[in-house]
């Protein structure tokens, strides 16, 4: 493979077949030529990187660490990009940023490691000193905050509700509500329908 082969064509491109490739194979030696990043995490890589092959239409090219940066994207935490060790409260940021984006769906320990392309014990760790929680308690209680507001705006089932804030299981729904709120999601919609009706 040439190294001119490996050059993107414009900041942002999607990856070539040598590119795709490179990236594929972990290839060190076309590390400086390009970083890529990946649209679905919000982070950039070398080439050389071994996290799990993203998906190639969710990946963009660059010339340099800093245009990828510029477009929006944090250097990735294990093979550092930039050459500098990302600080642990802006990858714990990339971490929330994707649990808020995606807490309808199921999240494990293991799959938000992968995303910030750490391993689970090291995200678990740090995670708790950055926020003062726990992964698990971080999303479970971003799912509980969404379903106050569905509870409070909406008329949709209890069930409907846990299924959309990714909580399918009903009964389970309605213990960890109560666990976390004091109160049923039931009884929380009859509370907050008191105060709106206080309020006119």
């Amino acid at each position: 493979m040439y190294r001119d082969e490996i050059i993107p064509r414009r900041a942002g491109d999607r990856p070539s077949v040598a590119e795709w490739e490179a990236i594929v194979g972990n290839d060190g030696a076309s590390d400086g030529t390009f970083w890529y990043a990946v649209r679905s995490t919000g982070i950039f890589c070398r080439p050389s990187c071994k996290s799990k092959p993203p998906l190639r239409e969710n990946v963009s090219v660059f010339r340099s660490p800093d245009a990828a940066g510029s477009a929006g994207y944090r250097p990735c935490k294990r093979c550092k990009p930039t050459g500098v060790r990302l600080p642990d409260e802006e990858w714990i940021l990339t971490i929330t940023d994707y649990i808020r984006e995606r807490y309808m769906e199921p999240l494990t320990l293991e799959k938000l490691a992968e995303i910030g392309h750490g391993s689970p014990y090291h995200l678990h760790r740090i995670f708790k000193r950055v926020t003062g929680v726990t992964p698990v308690s971080y999303i479970q209680e971003f799912r509980i905050r969404r379903a106050k507001e569905l509870l409070a705006e909406s008329g949709v089932s209890v069930a409907e509700i846990g299924a959309r804030v990714g909580l399918p299981n009903a009964p389970y729904f309605i213990t960890l509500f109560k666990k976390v709120t004091g109160c049923t999601p039931a009884q929380y919609r009859l509370l907050q329908r008191k105060e709106d009706a206080n309020h006119e």
